[in-house]
């Protein structure tokens, strides 16, 4: 974190506010208050706001806000971000098939690890992994928390193709394939949910600051969920962080 946050030009359409170096919740509970600060303020000529790992940018129409008193509103709601009282992230579960087609790499994620593919997944499906930031391709989540005794490198020649669904591990992360494309994680499971359709009225499922956690699940219930996701019954469940352990009997 740093001892004062920087405001860096980025074009002459952009603002990169940077508040550290390094991965970190703290910096990620800092980007989501001035996220959420900036978007009740509703500051005319800002377009859009994009948190990442460890800044914010800030995409703005320069003919209807100038540059300095972008950046001066900016200081102002920064002054105040300490009291601003942060809603609990919700935490999504995100059904998973482990193994076989739809994970053809866990096993080399086991051997790597010395492990079982068992304990490949009580590991990966055990944890609560925050939402750090979306890229990549639309929906993608970069996920951050993931036990280091399953940590794998990437694939030395990516795949040109990967379906979307699929559940990956790349180093010391995990992430889940919003759309078919190419890739290089090391594919462990896959989810019958769409993380990105465009057809509907809230096109991305995920959402930076939220968590998700994984639910191992048999082929019989992907093909069930699958098939109403596409019908568009599925409710996909979500609770309250401050709720999650009144659920699941977690502290």
């Amino acid at each position: 974190m740093y001892d004062k946050i920087k405001y860096l030009q980025a074009g002459d359409q952009a603002v990169n506010i940077e508040f550290g170096n390094e991965i970190s919740e703290e910096i990620n509970r800092k980007i989501r208050a001035m996220t959420l600060t900036i978007e009740k303020e509703k500051i005319e000529g800002i377009v859009e706001v994009v948190p990442t790992y460890r800044s914010l940018m800030i995409h703005y129409n320069p003919l209807k806000v100038e540059y300095k008193r972008l950046i001066n509103k900016l200081k102002e709601l920064e002054s105040n971000l300490e009291n601003i009282d942060l809603p609990a992230p919700e935490v999504i579960e995100i059904p998973t098939l482990y193994g076989g087609e739809y994970g053809p790499d866990i096993e080399k994620v086991a051997s790597y690890n010395e492990l079982s593919i068992e304990e490949v997944i009580q590991i990966h499906s055990s944890k609560e992994y925050l939402i750090y930031m979306l890229g990549f391709t639309p929906g993608f989540s970069y996920l951050g928390g993931m036990d280091q005794r399953i940590a794998t490198p990437r694939l030395s020649s990516p795949r040109t193709k990967i379906p979307g669904g699929s559940v990956g591990i790349a180093g010391k992360q995990t992430g889940i394939y919003p759309i078919d494309s190419p890739g290089g994680w090391q594919l462990i499971g896959r989810t019958p949910l769409k993380l990105f359709d465009p057809q509907s009225k809230n096109p991305i499922l995920l959402k930076a600051g939220n968590y998700v956690v994984f639910k191992p699940i048999g082929k019989e219930e992907y093909e069930r969920i699958k098939d109403q996701v596409e019908r568009r019954t599925y409710c996909c469940h979500c609770y309250s962080k401050k709720d999650w352990g009144d659920f699941h009997g977690k502290n």
